[in-house]
């Protein structure tokens, strides 16, 4: 099969959350499987900086924004240690920017324009080079015009007309939302401004628009795609979603077992496997205690936190019970990551107060977040919503027993320990169903009290989590099986003479 896969990012292009590594993994096990596989994204300035090479095509084309012609580019490159070709739509006047989507805290205000010329100029840049997909997998609301172009703009193209799209919902929450008047820059018949379409609430919502003229929807994992049909968290468009019911799936992600691997990754002060782990994670524990300034001391337990430090991810839980821990319990945090100001300040405080015991990084530092993955003994992730989470699968490939909120794909994932769970092999963490402090508190203290006084039960849980396949073989092949189901129904599109 040949497939497209369009996204506003791809890892280690450009990154800005999830939906980069899914886009630069999931590609490159469709390639491994046999399928045909071409990538699209924008050239954007930390793309064209990322020191892998990038090569100018002989394709200009001039493409319709609203009432005028915008030029552009094609480049191209590859996705490291594969064959999988990699397309990105070079129009410097957009995307070579400081930010992908926003600058010093401010989405930029053209945002609706740059990727109405990125959706079109990829299906322009495709149509001048004479490749043609069997199935278009576009991602998130950046590229939720597609669809719709497939089914008006270009439905009477061949074959363009003929061939089926997926919409895939990373995250639920970012639809792009735009003021109604720039519909006009869609090219777009204004008759599909209309609320069972792209209006919504009086503006144009381009995720909606992807949803409702895809030929089918996913998300990033089973629980998901119920609850987004739900108004707790649907974000307004639950009604739509359930409306797409029986075209609706969840496939859950994996992860990039080249990158995230505790036997060869060459960030960590030990490589280790599920048969090594207790000298292994001790030696990544201590160099870890040190790295971030903390009191050595292996019997302690070391929770980690990996990610953005915003309400989504559960922080006013996770402070109410750090301030509540610290100073009373002989448990110590390493936490890497960024975001809202009163929440770095809280850290910062605390980091003050108790050195020993909390090792706090403000940003993003791949090499630290693999070594908080291997040094850790605890994982917590208790976000309010969470559309699949990448990091408590790596917990687990590392040895590190997660404790999460039983929501999306943490729920998916994570396997409360239980006497039944336990006795099935199937537990590998810790999980809780209300979202507030006193549960996660209840969570958190049943897993250390686990890790300090059953040893053996503890041990079952690391070497469930890390015997588990987390690859993205699995998912893959899911996804083919999604990609022949949209065209069996859809039928197989004409090929050009």
């Amino acid at each position: 099969m040949k497939i497209l896969l369009v996204s506003s990012e791809v890892v280690p292009f450009a990154k800005t959350g999830g939906l980069a590594d899914v886009c630069g993994a999931l590609p490159i096990a469709l390639r491994r499987a046999g399928h045909e596989v071409a990538v699209f994204m924008p050239a954007y300035r930390v793309a064209r900086e990322a020191g892998l090479p990038i090569k100018e095509t002989d394709v200009r084309l001039d493409v319709p924004v609203g009432g005028h012609m915008v030029s552009g580019r094609l480049l191209k490159s590859q996705l490291p240690d594969s064959d999988v070709v990699l397309y990105l739509a070079g129009q410097d006047e957009f995307f070579d920017r400081p930010g992908l989507y926003q600058h010093e805290g401010h989405d930029y205000a053209d945002n609706c324009a740059r990727f109405v010329f990125f959706s079109r100029f990829v299906l322009e840049s495709l149509t001048e080079l004479g490749w043609f997909p069997d199935l278009v997998h576009c991602n998130d609301w950046h590229t939720g015009l597609i669809p719709a172009y497939l089914k008006t703009v270009y439905a009477e193209r061949e074959p363009w007309g003929h061939i089926p799209s997926l919409m895939t919902i990373h995250n639920l929450a970012y639809q792009g939302n735009f003021p109604a008047d720039q519909m006009t820059l869609t090219g777009v018949d204004w008759k599909h401004f209309n609320w069972q379409q792209m209006e919504f609430h009086d503006h144009l919502n381009l995720l909606k628009t992807g949803v409702v003229f895809a030929d089918a929807v996913s998300t990033v994992s089973p629980r998901y795609a119920l609850e987004i049909q739900t108004p707790e968290q649907g974000h307004g468009l639950d009604a739509v979603l359930r409306s797409r019911a029986n075209n609706l799936s969840g496939v859950l992600n994996g992860i990039d077992t080249a990158v995230w691997n505790p036997q060869t990754d060459r960030h960590i002060a030990a490589n280790y496997d599920a048969d090594s782990w207790t000298e292994g994670k001790a030696a990544c524990k201590a160099d870890l205690q040190q790295r971030l300034g903390m009191a050595a001391n292996t019997d302690t337990p070391l929770i980690g936190i990996i990610g953005r430090l915003t309400a989504q991810k559960g922080w006013e839980l996770i402070l109410e019970v750090m301030q509540r821990w610290l100073g009373q319990l002989g448990v110590q945090w390493a936490v890497l990551g960024t975001g809202d100001a009163r929440v770095q300040s809280a850290l910062q405080n605390l980091k003050s107060r108790f050195p020993d015991q909390l090792g706090l990084e403000l940003g993003f530092s791949d090499p630290l977040a693999h070594q908080i993955e291997a040094g850790a003994d605890i994982f917590l992730m208790p976000s309010r919503f969470e559309p699949c989470g990448l990091n408590q699968q790596y917990s687990m490939q590392y040895g590190t027993v997660p404790v999460v909120h039983a929501t999306g794909g943490l729920a998916d994932t994570v396997v409360d320990l239980s006497q039944s769970t336990l006795g099935s092999g199937k537990a590998n963490g810790f999980s809780f169903d209300h979202y507030d402090a006193g549960a996660l508190d209840h969570a958190l203290m049943r897993c250390v009290n686990t890790m300090i006084h059953d040893k053996q039960i503890w041990r079952q849980l690391i070497g469930t989590g890390m015997r588990h396949d987390w690859s993205w073989s699995a998912s893959a092949d899911r996804y083919v099986q999604l990609y022949e189901s949209i065209r069996q129904t859809r039928g197989a599109p004409p090929q050009p003479a």
